[in-house]
């Protein structure tokens, strides 16, 4: 069973887990993330922690700050950022249930919210056909990020 949970310091050590080379290329640790929040103290970034089986297996974030709009237009939206599985993890459904179960998780923290964006590597095909499975939309938009071409992908909450 999957359940999302905002992110508490007792998580760390279990999502403090090794991305390969190829994963590090697209997504961020949950400690470099954790880093970046910390460094810009907004308030406007909230990190999330995936359990699956009453264990944390996974890691995202939900940013509300400026950056959204690199991908938006819409001021009521959040930018989902750095999400990981634990690779010892990876291939369970443990990613694809927590991506269905975002919409609702903020929905109920953050019931002025009305879309999600996201940017995948074009690279990272098996994350877009991921994102396409649980109904985000790629309209056309890209921008380079820092491994390649990004498609700018939005789901409407």
């Amino acid at each position: 069973m999957v359940k999302l949970q905002f992110y508490t310091e007792e998580d760390f050590p279990l999502v403090n887990y090794e991305l390969d080379e190829s994963q590090s290329q697209y997504t961020s640790s949950a400690a470099n993330a954790l880093k970046r929040i910390a460094d810009r103290n907004t308030g406007l970034e909230f990190p999330v922690t995936i359990f699956h089986n009453g264990i944390p297996r996974g890691f995202f974030t939900l940013d509300f700050g400026e950056d959204k709009m690199e991908l938006t237009d819409n001021p009521d939206s959040v930018l989902l950022r750095s999400l990981s599985i634990n690779p010892e993890m990876q291939g369970n459904g443990i990613g694809k249930a927590a991506m269905i179960m975002i919409d609702d998780f903020v929905h109920e923290h953050f019931r002025d919210c009305h879309e999600i964006v996201l940017a995948v590597n074009q690279n990272n095909v098996s994350a877009y056909r991921l994102y396409q499975k649980v109904g985000y939309r790629y309209e056309g938009k890209t921008r380079m990020g820092r491994s390649g071409p990004q498609y700018l992908m939005s789901k409407s909450i």
